[in-house]
């Protein structure tokens, strides 16, 4: 069994590695919502991480609405993005680029909207910790985070507010697959059945606010937590082609350098 996020299955399957999952062997994959399900028959997927705006409302009054307000004025020497060569840096960018006409095959609106946004700009976030650690000191009043992570701000107190953009937001999702030639592959049917099973299903959003990938019920205290929590926030789940979106890894991460650091 090997768990991995939406963009390393494509190496995955590639390397031709791991095995198909079919409802008949994980009877609970028929709850699985529209769109949360990426590669087919492969991979089972079981919770689901989104990165959008944030912003601190102690200090930003008028509200963050989408992706390309990174580029707003009142943002001068405030904001904070993920280091590009990261899966955080890819979700933002394919957000400003389609908000802008642009695709997974066309990120320049992207660049144009990263160089308007570089006056904004003080920190690349090295990792998920740091990039939580400037918004607790308030060292940053807005930036492109995950949304669990923007819960766990809010429950230290600190006033971080999740955008959630009406064009659509960008996620990666978790999966367990089937290793080919595991000696017990109905073991880990089983523990994927388990995953998306209402208990199962219900405890990394309880504990960490990572999304849900079934119809399973939200607990009302926990739903207006979730950022996909009706079936109105889920259908903005944007489709990604990640093997689109990674062909250009090397080149995006040059870029975002150049553009900022530059």
């Amino acid at each position: 069994m090997f768990m991995a996020d939406s963009s390393y299955i494509i190496e995955l399957l590639k390397a031709g590695v791991i095995e198909e999952i079919k409802a008949s062997d994980v009877p609970n994959i028929k709850r699985i919502l529209p769109g949360f399900r990426e590669y087919g028959d492969y991979g089972v997927p079981f919770c689901v991480s989104s990165v959008v705006p944030v912003y601190n409302s102690k200090y930003i009054k008028q509200p963050l609405t989408s992706y390309s307000d990174i580029a707003r004025a009142d943002l001068a020497d405030r904001a904070v993005i993920p280091t590009p060569d990261n899966v955080a840096s890819a979700l933002y960018l394919l957000g400003l680029a389609e908000e802008n006409g642009g695709s997974v095959s066309d990120l320049e609106p992207a660049f144009k909207v990263l160089a308007a946004a570089k006056r904004n700009i003080v920190a690349l976030a090295q990792t998920t910790v740091a990039e939580l650690q400037m918004f607790q000191n308030e060292e940053v009043y807005a930036g492109f985070f995950w949304d669990g992570r923007a819960y766990e701000l809010r429950t230290k107190g600190i006033p971080i507010v999740t955008v959630v953009p009406p064009q659509g937001v960008y996620a990666t999702t978790s999966y367990v697959n089937v290793v080919k030639g595991m000696k017990y592959p109905e073991a880990a049917h089983a523990f994927a059945e388990q995953l998306l099973s209402d208990q199962g299903m219900l405890g990394l959003p309880q504990a960490l606010r990572f999304g849900a990938t079934t119809d399973v019920k939200l607990p009302d205290e926990l739903r207006q937590d979730l950022l996909f929590n009706s079936p109105e926030r889920n259908a903005l789940k944007k489709k990604i082609d990640w093997e689109k979106l990674w062909e250009g890894r090397s080149g995006r991460i040059e870029k975002v350098n150049k553009i900022i650091r530059s």
